[in-house]
């Protein structure tokens, strides 16, 4: 790869720790409370080749609002469209930024240009090859839909140099510019030019893309199938987390909504699924006694309690502190996640070991004050206002969280009430301001604690944070590649996190996959990693 030798110093130091403690996961690192058996990279190190053929059967808790990669930053999206659609660079499975469908990158700071040498033969799955032509016009497209583009790489244009050359052209090279380019939330994919062009602003009714497999059929609260597809042109590099050699061994892929947690549990045992998603941290011990199942929880995700800082009572900061000051983050927790092998609690960005990790502001984490939250309530000008939170219980911690600070609250003197709806309903319900007071979600662990949509008050993510504070900070840690200036930064902007609250984060949380022992092949990095997966039945 051609990279300037300062790029790669950057490079080297964002991720100079490792961001979970072993492979990614879902919206998380492996727990080392598995049984022998149910260790994943024992199960899948095996010398016999790779069966081919078969159908893999997800059970998946939630329908994605769309299949548009650019349109969402919704879980079910990212990891279902990954399989569809590609980038032109990606993450390892170490977060170093690779080579998708780029051959080579090489920055330039000094023309604050970043051209990308693209593979040749690459074929959509209408049959055509993909041409520089069709990497620009996917890549305006993203630029101008993804928050993370819109808020990092605002300005940015990009031009065709010949058939197989595309260039980037920015106002100025930054810190983390190419982790913009390689994002899972509302990934950079390539498609057809016609494609991009025909759908706009508007969401894609066509999904054509380079992937492994091809878009089939989508029967709506039912199942999405994606089709092996037979002319995939895959890199010559080794596989390595989502970049490298990508192998469509299966001969089709069916994501199942199934939208409850027991019935995803009953059907991986039963073997009528070989995936399940978001299980029930309690059903983990049945589940390992299962000698037909592995379990992979992994924690790598935060949830949060999101404020609707445009209308209603939380567009007062006093408002957004009494709620912090008066929940009880640790029984917040537990009631969600049951076992502490499932969850942590920590006020930072980051996990713990990478090396912007910080404690920064912890004094406003986990305060358990109701005389402080009744103090500030006062000051507001609260007076027993309905509190709505926006909730599914689709996602089951989700809906704790908020049956939980609905009964804790009271005692502050907070009336709040619930508003429990499908998650795509929350997905909509969310963009407007006069909808809600608080939504619940949650975010993979960025690989820079700059690139939550919730900090950036130029995303326009819901919730609409509009802190001029935070945006100078996530400005200046852009701007600079000092080690030490960046990190004493990126404590600045924590302590500020926790003092302006653009969210309540309650603490990391592990997700629970889970697949059948009969599955090889399978990782995990910031969701499940389908290719290159087999059924040895």
């Amino acid at each position: 790869m051609k990279q300037n030798k300062k790029w790669l110093m950057l490079v080297m130091f964002l991720v100079a720790a490792v961001l979970v403690l072993g492979a990614c996961s879902g919206d998380k690192d492996e727990s080392e409370n598995n049984n022998d058996k149910d260790n994943s990279e024992e199960n899948n190190d095996t010398d016999t080749e790779a069966t081919a053929g078969g159908t893999l059967n997800f059970a998946f808790n939630a329908q994605p609002p769309m299949l548009d990669p650019t349109g969402t930053t919704a879980t079910a999206t990212r990891d279902m469209v990954r399989n569809i659609y590609e980038q032109l660079v990606t993450f390892d499975s170490e977060m170093n930024v690779v080579p998708m469908l780029a051959e080579s990158f090489e920055v330039n700071e000094e023309d604050a240009t970043v051209t990308f040498e693209l593979r040749q033969g690459v074929k959509f799955h209408n049959g055509e090859e993909m041409t520089a032509e069709d990497v620009v016009a996917s890549m305006e497209r993203w630029a101008a839909q993804s928050a993370q583009a819109i808020s990092f790489l605002s300005g940015v244009t990009f031009k065709a140099d010949g058939d197989y050359t595309v260039i980037a052209q920015l106002d100025k090279i930054g810190g983390i510019d190419m982790f913009i380019f390689a994002d899972l939330t509302q990934i950079a994919a390539i498609m057809p030019k016609e494609v991009a062009e025909a759908a706009g602003d508007e969401p894609l009714t066509e999904y054509i893309g380079t992937g492994p497999y091809k878009f089939e059929e989508w029967k709506q609260d039912q199942y999405i199938k994606l089709l092996k597809f037979e002319d995939y042109v895959a890199s010559e590099e080794p596989a390595n987390g989502l970049a490298g050699k990508k192998e469509a061994y299966a001969d089709e892929i069916v994501f199942h909504i199934v939208t409850d947690a027991s019935t995803r549990v009953a059907g991986l045992q039963s073997g009528e699924y070989h995936f399940a998603n978001f299980l029930s941290p309690d059903s983990v011990p049945q589940l390992q006694a299962d000698d037909n199942v592995v379990t992979l929880p992994e924690i790598n995700s935060i949830p949060g309690f999101v404020f609707n800082k445009k209308e209603g009572i939380f567009t007062d900061i006093k408002m957004r502190q009494a709620f912090a000051a008066g929940v009880n983050l640790e029984e917040v927790m537990h009631a969600a996640y049951g076992d502490a092998e499932f969850y942590e609690l920590d006020p930072s960005l980051m996990l713990e070991g990478h090396a912007w990790y910080t404690d920064a502001g912890s004094e406003n984490y986990d305060q358990r004050d109701i005389e402080k939250a009744k103090q500030l309530l006062d000051e507001a000008g609260y007076n027993g206002e309905e509190v709505r939170i926006l909730t599914s219980r689709e996602y089951e911690d989700y809906y704790t969280f908020s049956v939980v600070v609905q009964e804790q609250l009271k005692e502050a003197g907070m009336n709040i009430v619930l508003d429990v709806v499908d998650w795509s309903t929350v997905l909509e319900k969310r963009e407007d301001p006069s909808a809600y007071d608080i939504f619940i979600s949650g975010w993979g662990v960025r690989p820079t604690p700059v690139q939550y949509p919730f900090l950036d008050s130029g995303a326009e993510w819901p919730g609409w944070t509009d802190s001029p504070e935070i945006d100078a900070l996530i400005e200046d840690i852009q701007a600079t590649t000092d080690e030490n200036e960046q990190k004493a930064l990126v404590e600045e902007l924590q302590t500020e996190f926790w003092n302006y609250l653009p969210i309540l984060k309650p603490g990391n949380k592990a997700d629970v996959m889970g697949h059948r022992a009969s599955i090889e092949g399978f990782e995990t990095l910031l969701g499940p990693v389908l290719w290159n997966v087999s059924i040895n039945e």
